[in-house]
């Protein structure tokens, strides 16, 4: 078998550092993308574009032909969506539908982008791997949706149908945030002097995202098939990230601190004017309650099994504002 390794939604976020890292460590590389894909994120970067439709399995097949290694990196996040159902479509849908086509060619790894959201809560100390979701209720279509794709693929490698491992990822930041991510452009409006506030006791697990993508390149290597790993720097406080990111760039930070119970009160009239318009508002109590919900984790399996060692998060802001503030191509 020819050692090709291919990056499902290569053109993201994270898929295209998964592209880099892997070109850079001499693999040969298929870069999986919609044939409307937005390729600004692998401009320049020597690996083959397969287009690839998840609704067509025909697409799928032909761009394993040759593969050993899969990484798994479409998600949709809009977590504040009033109609979840893209969501679970995405997610869950169309994931299962790829995994009956993964499950018909012999694998190495199947390297899948999970979340941290899928892993429990706990009262005290930190959380870990073993520890099954155990807030969905309070986590709202996108958290459920992707507690059943993780289900999914566990399932295959249960059946003995898919060598897979799970990476759950937090919160990542930093350069070639094309979309921006929702998260990456508060750095973005920080580092321009657009952030006029902060939410308090707002705390999340964050990562790098040169980080995150090389613990994906490390779990198609030393990863145990069908184990989760925590991919994550450190339990961070979010406004004093979103300052640090205006200090850098030689803003003024932030001096507003809204409280959460001020937050809940506002996101309250936003789900309000959410089902009276039929429209979609980012600020709603479901997308508030993700950013302080989740217990502080540990991320030592990572560290110990994928020889994984993710660097201090205030290095990815400072790339991330650098990315965000260069002046634009001529």
């Amino acid at each position: 078998m020819e050692n090709t390794h291919l990056v499902v939604g290569a053109n993201g976020f994270l898929g295209s550092h998964v592209v880099r890292q892997l070109l850079e460590a001499g693999n040969t590389v298929r870069a999986g993308v919609r044939a409307t894909a937005d390729l600004r994120a692998l401009q320049g970067l020597d690996c083959e574009v397969a287009h690839i439709d998840l609704d067509n399995p025909e697409s799928l097949h032909t761009a394993l032909q040759g593969v050993s290694h899969v990484y798994y990196c479409i998600v949709d996040t809009r977590a504040w969506l009033l109609n979840p159902a893209p969501l679970f479509e995405t997610n869950v849908q169309r994931l299962k539908q790829a995994l009956a086509v993964f499950c018909q060619h012999p694998l190495e790894r199947f390297v899948f982008t999970s979340t941290i959201g899928t892993i429990g809560r706990v009262d005290n100390g930190l959380a870990d791997e073993k520890l099954a979701c155990n807030w969905q209720d309070q986590g709202g279509g996108y958290i459920k949706s992707r507690v059943e794709a993780e289900n999914a693929v566990l399932e295959c490698v249960k059946n003995g149908q898919l060598n897979a491992i799970v990476l759950c990822v937090a919160n990542t930041y930093g350069a070639q945030d094309w979309q921006p991510t929702p998260h990456g452009d508060l750095v973005r409006k920080a580092a321009q002097g657009k952030l006029p506030a902060v939410i308090a006791g707002t705390k999340a697990e964050v990562v790098a995202i040169e980080d995150a993508a090389s613990a994906l390149v490390q779990a198609g290597k030393h990863g145990r098939i069908g184990e989760r790993y925590i991919i994550s720097e450190r339990y961070a406080d979010m406004a004093e990230l979103y300052r640090h990111a205006a200090r850098y760039a030689g803003q003024k930070p932030p001096a507003v601190a809204l409280p959460l119970p001020l937050m809940y009160g506002i996101a309250t009239m936003g789900d309000i004017a959410r089902r009276l318009t039929g429209k979609d508002l980012k600020l709603c109590r479901q997308s508030l309650r993700l950013m302080h919900i989740m217990s502080p984790m540990s991320h030592d399996k990572a560290m110990r099994e994928l020889h994984w060692q993710p660097r201090p998060i205030h290095e990815a802001i400072h790339r991330a504002v650098d990315f965000f503030c260069k002046p634009p191509a001529t």
